[in-house]
């Protein structure tokens, strides 16, 4: 019989993000006022725990498959996790390394 892998569908599935391992993206979007009554509001932070308990569940199951987790947590007032802001800031970089024509903006 044949191993099943024991990933769940990605959202997300980014071919070669770190040498030749894939990256799983896993996008979540979260409210910010979640949890509001046992804590006070701090910018931010319902998206970092997110993240956190996302990589948990999620990365080793990735990396015994020789994958990449990557959270991509968000709330809906527009903070991002980390991971999040890392995850963009390098596709910025990939589109500015690949996609430049004569006369284009130039990205920083």
């Amino acid at each position: 019989m044949e191993e099943r892998s024991t990933l769940r569908p990605a959202d997300l599935l980014v071919f070669a993000w770190a040498g030749e391992k894939h990256a799983c993206v896993d996008l979540t979007g979260v409210s910010p006022l979640v949890g509001l009554r046992e804590n006070r509001f701090v910018a931010g932070q319902v998206a970092r725990k997110t993240e956190s308990k996302k990589m948990d569940k999620h990365a080793k199951a990735c990396a015994e498959n020789l994958h990449i987790f990557v959270p991509f947590a968000f709330d809906t007032f527009g903070s991002l996790a980390p991971e999040a802001i890392h995850f963009l800031t390098r596709v910025q970089q990939v589109i500015c390394n690949n996609c430049l024509t004569p006369g284009a903006v130039v990205c920083l």
